[in-house]
């Protein structure tokens, strides 16, 4: 928070200056120009977007650019309650799966939109640009896999006025990660009136209870102004959708009552707290001149399983490697030192429950002098044990600025946007081997914060020039900051202790902490300038066009274009298309971050994993080098149809190529001669890990698709039905990948995802009661299951249906009730590694979910 604040004292007063400044001059100027109050204006009943043009605000319709309005009851008639699921419902090219032991991604679940990376969506709220999420996927299912984008669950429904998804290139037009497209959150500017609503679900499995209590209210500012204030606060339990391991029930078989059952669990995280808290402010200064603020706070802790740590072979905490003939051992440490006093016994493991080998009752006996000088982590987990991994995430941020119109027809828009996120991670049920007995069970194991400071300033103008419709201008300048703090863990997560030199693993099994040696705090800034014109050569024909120049200190310059254009054919049927260039800069964690986690290896054991900065010593032995932003550049093609039976329908295909993406490499094993090199350079950790990752620009895609969007009402049974239809289909080609991404890696950025999505809704009002219906379609896909060549091949498409059912007891009270997957369909049971490899009863990265059916209840009272 201290970086916010300081820039916030640094630029607070020019900001506001800058303001006063063009208020200012818009109160003296203000004359035939000025706007008609709102209050006064007629209502428009059709939803206007302001995301993908800087010119006047235009329906899904009448854009040259294909995007969905989402309004907030659109978001409200379902039953998810975290905002990227409930995008999915509502959006098909917006792909979301469970994320049930994967590391950080548990905790901000990527998101993928048009067969993207999660980072390859631009969010913006209120038209401004929303700030990175702390949170690197370094596992993030292949697609997602490194990518680093904003944390959208922080966001409310509640809070929304509406969403608007622009499904097109537009980094020519709001800078660097729209390659996909951008995802713009309308916060309600009510001045009066509010709602309070109370939910509650459960898994038809008896699990996952969640409860969420939210309100929103809005308020007059004076006579001239609104504050418009949301909270929403929500648990949830965890689910488990296991089966006992092979290893564990042998265990139990064998007499070792200590072993849990499941061992694993494989579901849903626990959401022990999730607060946020919105605001949004806005004062007319005149009819043509406004201040606005918006920000919010935002607080969650997040705890999930982990892997499953065998109390005879994991190793540097149970394995002692095998004797002479090939029996295993048990790792057993001598805490006076080898050589030194009291010597331990040598424990073989030769049946399936070390508890009863009368050597370990040895050492397991602190009565006695060989007991109290050897020590075995049998004697803490004798049935072995499974980390419980999660962590605290802190979400803020302020915006403020003011924008209006000068009598010269000349808009502004000035503002400074401060964000930070912050997660602060923590795990238990765990130990640091190599301090023996003295071990702490939890760590918290390091801190990582995202920050980042914004000024724009806009200015937009028509001009006429004799056409159609005048020439419309925009231009601006935006200057942003942003930086990265890696805090070093608790001293006993990465302490070496005493038993390293015995064998024994250092640092908090399962998430080593980051050291005091290794934290860092790296920062750059970028400046940017862009010009949009947009104008109507014809009554029929509009095109539009944008460039735009950015300059980063940590790599160079980039310029980017683009053009687009719609034509009415006829008085139903317009046609509409684009052609963009566009960029994703590497963000300055995937830079700069160390990280080390445990992972699956291809052979089935796990292994301790690190992610390097690709500069670290390590990665440049592997190939590692500074990186370099992506380019893109997309095409679109589409047509809007509105007939006079009502039915409004678009089409529109994509093409997204982008060379030199970027992500994590697959785990790249060291040699011991990488090893010996690295450790003659001073490289002292070289010999901590089994494999490393780092951050690359590896490989080229070619990304194309086809949205179909439709909407149609009719009167029917005395009511009024809405229908509504969305498709899509999605197919990714890896056009060439260097040797370190795997060719499972390739095969799941081609297929992890549906190549088909679709949801049919009808939603049917009639007088108090409204009913919904909605069929989800999700295509067959590709798992390599636990990233570790374990393939399953031809995951079987599914369909799942959701209900809703809601009756007004009042004006102001309604009751819902609901399922979301009703008929409790489940992607295909993995068969081929379940109990064998992790217990996994399905296909972890399945897109429907491996939950099953929930139902819930919901109360909404409004005012």
């Amino acid at each position: 928070m201290n970086t916010i604040l300081s820039l916030l004292t640094k630029n607070v007063r020019a900001v506001l200056t800058a303001s006063a400044a063009f208020s200012v001059l818009a109160l003296n100027t203000a004359s035939a120009q000025e706007q008609t109050n709102q209050a006064e204006a007629p209502e428009d009943v059709e939803q206007i977007a302001i995301v993908g043009t800087r010119g006047a605000p235009r329906s899904v319709g009448e854009s040259a650019v294909p995007i969905d309005i989402i309004s907030d009851e659109e978001f409200k008639n379902q039953g998810s309650t975290d905002m990227v699921s409930m995008l999915q419902t509502v959006v098909p090219s917006f792909n979301v799966n469970d994320q049930p032991i994967n590391d950080a991604s548990s905790l901000v679940r990527p998101a993928n939109l048009r067969g993207m990376a999660s980072d390859h969506t631009l969010v913006l709220v209120n038209g401004k640009r929303r700030h990175r999420s702390a949170v690197i996927t370094f596992l993030g299912g292949g697609l997602s896999d490194g990518a680093q984008g904003p944390d959208i669950s922080v966001i409310p429904a509640t809070a929304l006025k509406q969403v608007e998804v622009l499904r097109d290139g537009a980094a020519a037009q709001y800078g660097s990660d729209a390659i996909a497209g951008v995802v713009n959150f309308v916060l309600k500017d009510n001045s009066e009136g509010g709602v309070v609503e109370a939910r509650y679900g459960s898994y038809y499995e008896g699990d996952g209870d969640m409860m969420q209590i939210s309100g929103n209210v809005g308020l007059p500012l004076s006579d001239d102004g609104f504050i418009n204030l949301t909270a929403e606060y929500r648990t949830a339990d965890p689910t488990s959708r296991s089966v006992q391991r092979d290893d564990a029930a042998a265990l139990i078989a064998a007499g070792n009552t200590f072993v849990e059952d499941p061992a694993q669990i494989w579901g849903n995280p626990e959401i022990k707290d999730d607060i946020k808290l919105f605001a949004n402010l806005g004062l007319d200064l005149s009819n043509s001149a406004q201040a606005y603020m918006f920000g919010n706070y935002a607080e969650r802790e997040v705890e999930g399983g982990f892997y499953y740590r065998n109390p005879h072979t994991r190793g540097g905490v149970y394995d002692g490697g095998v004797d002479t003939d090939g029996t295993p051992l048990l790792l057993v440490g001598d805490l006076d030192g080898l050589d030194n006093g009291i010597s331990c016994p040598t424990v073989r493991i030769t049946d399936g429950n070390v508890l009863d080998n009368a050597d370990y009752g040895l050492i397991a006996d602190n009565s006695t002098a060989v007991g109290a000088n050897c020590f075995a982590f049998n004697e803490m987990f004798p049935g072995g044990f499974t980390p419980r991994f999660g962590g605290t995430i802190t979400d803020m941020s302020l915006v403020f600025g003011t924008r209006g119109e000068l009598a010269n027809e000349v808009g502004y828009d000035v503002s400074v946007n401060l964000g930070q996120n912050e997660v602060d991670f923590a795990i238990s049920n765990t130990l640091n081997p190599s301090l023996g007995p003295q071990t702490p069970t939890s760590f918290k194991p390091g801190k990582y914060t995202q920050s980042e400071q914004t000024f724009d300033f806009d200015l937009h103008k028509p001009f006429d020039v004799g056409l159609a419709e005048p020439l419309f201008l925009a231009g601006g300048f935006q200057y942003r900051h942003e930086s990265y703090e890696s805090l070093a863990g608790d001293t006993a997560s990465y302490e070496i202790g005493p038993l390293a030199a015995q064998g024994f693993g250092i640092g908090s099994n399962g998430f080593p902490g980051l050291s005091a040696r290794s934290q860092s705090d790296a920062s750059r800034h970028n400046i940017a300038f862009y010009l949009d014109a947009e104008v109507f050569l014809s009554d029929d024909f509009m095109v539009a066009g944008a460039v735009r120049y950015e300059d980063y200190s940590d790599f160079g310059d980039t310029t980017k274009g683009k053009i687009s254009a719609r034509w009415q054919a006829t008085d139903s049927i317009a046609f509409r298309g684009a052609v963009s260039t566009g960029f994703k800069a590497p963000t300055i964690g995937q830079s700069n971050v160390r990280n080390v986690t445990t992972a699956f290896g291809t052979d089935g054991e796990l292994i301790d994993r690190a992610t390097l900065p690709p500069t670290d010593p390590i990665s440049v032995q592997k190939g590692g080098s500074v990186l370099t932003p992506e380019e893109s550049t997309s095409y679109s093609l589409g047509m809007v149809a509105e007939f006079d039976s009502g039915l409004f329908l678009t089409v529109d295909y994509y093409n997204i190529e982008v060379t030199d993406r970027i992500s994590t490499t697959s785990g790249i094993k060291l040699t011991e001669e990488d090893i010996a090199q690295l450790l003659a350079q001073g490289v002292s950790d070289a010999s901590s890990f089994t494999e490393v990752s780092f951050f690359t620009n590896d490989f080229d895609t070619t990304t194309e698709g086809v949205d179909v969007v439709a909407n149609y009402s009719q009167e029917m049974f005395g009511g009024d039905t809405k229908y509504s239809l969305a498709y899509n289909w999605t197919s990714t080609v890896v056009d060439e990948a260097s040797d370190n991404i795997s060719a499972e890696r390739i095969r799941m950025l081609e297929d992890n995802l549906p190549a088909v999505r679709w949801s049919l809704t009808a939603n049917h009002t009639n007088g108090d009661w409204r009913v919904l219906g909605r069929l989800n379609y999700f295509g067959s896909t590709y798992e390599d299951h636990l990233d570790s060549a374990l393939p399953i091949d031809n995951i079987s498409s599914e369909i799942t249906v959701d209900v809703e059912v809601a009756y007004h007891f009042t004006d102001d009270l309604q009751l819902v009730v609901g399922a979301k997957n009703a008929l409790d369909e489940y992607p295909d049971e993995n068969t081929l590694y379940d109990n064998e490899i992790a217990g996994a009863k399905y296909p972890v990265t399945s897109p429907m979910g491996i939950n099953g059916g929930f139902y819930y209840l919901r109360g909404i009272y409004t005012f």
